[in-house]
């Protein structure tokens, strides 16, 4: 095994444990305050911070309630596939990827995974942002959003970078 093997090896365990570890804030994070949400708002109590407000909703279906009709066990069996999937995809990856791509899909994974989570228990999603014009939501909604649009950006960005490096 030569030096270059090693610091290869120690750079992808580095960027999986950032994955495993951030994904697991963000779910926790996510739990914490759907716990929160479900304690201080239950009873059907609306506190406005501006741009948002809080308001408790609970989701059967998925984005924008799509679903809604399918039994539980078939979302949960659904959305469970698509985090394992996102795991998998998101721990092979990191083998070359660079920090913003790791943080990217651990913000994504750790999202997806405080849903389905969320969804175990019964059937429901916890959301408890409300803007008035746009669906109530919740924390693991902005997480994945913005782990998508993230990589899209840093998707972009490394493409751009590696066209003008081979057109310079």
């Amino acid at each position: 095994m030569t030096a270059g093997h090693t610091g290869t090896e120690a750079r992808t365990i580095r960027a999986r444990i950032i994955l495993a570890v951030t994904a697991v804030i963000v779910a926790g994070l996510d739990l914490g305050v759907k716990t929160w949400a479900g304690r201080a708002l239950n009873d059907g109590s609306s506190t406005d911070l501006g741009l948002l407000n809080l308001r408790l909703a609970f989701n059967p279906g998925v984005a924008f309630s799509l679903g809604d009709t399918l039994p539980p066990a078939v979302l949960l069996g659904v959305t469970g596939v698509i985090v394992v999937a996102l795991a998998v995809f998101a721990f092979r990856f990191t083998r070359h990827a660079a920090l913003p791509f790791v943080l990217a899909l651990a913000a994504m994974l750790g999202g997806a995974l405080a849903n389905v989570i969320d969804r175990a228990a019964d059937g429901l999603v916890t959301d408890y942002l409300h803007t008035g014009w746009f669906p109530t939501f919740n924390l693991a909604d902005v997480f994945v959003v913005t782990g998508a649009a993230v990589l899209v950006l840093a998707s972009w960005r490394a493409s751009a970078t590696a066209d003008t490096g081979a057109n310079g």
